[in-house]
């Protein structure tokens, strides 16, 4: 364990106490701990998110932009998809 000090003016202390009895913790450290853990949680999950959207983005478009040539399990998927079509739609 370590410490964590912070100092609050006197109308933040009593609002945190005032919510930490309503909410029924403990002890004002054990609201404000919980409180900031949760906050904390919630910007590292918004952040990992973003990281993995930019990544996506960047995999999709990229694909879009520079698609791989088709392997022979794919040229050989069209070519029986193509042998299902009626002769005028080819």
């Amino acid at each position: 364990m370590t410490r964590f000090d912070a100092r609050l003016t006197k109308e933040q202390k009593e609002l945190f106490e005032y919510a930490s009895s309503l909410g029924g913790y403990k002890s004002l450290s054990e609201f404000v701990i919980q409180s900031v853990q949760e906050k904390a949680k919630k910007i590292v999950e918004e952040h990992q998110a973003i990281l993995r959207s930019k990544a996506d983005q960047e995999l999709f478009f990229d694909a879009l932009l520079n698609p791989p040539l088709p392997n022979p399990a794919l040229k050989n998927a069209f070519q029986e998809y193509q042998k299902g079509l009626p002769d005028d739609a080819t």
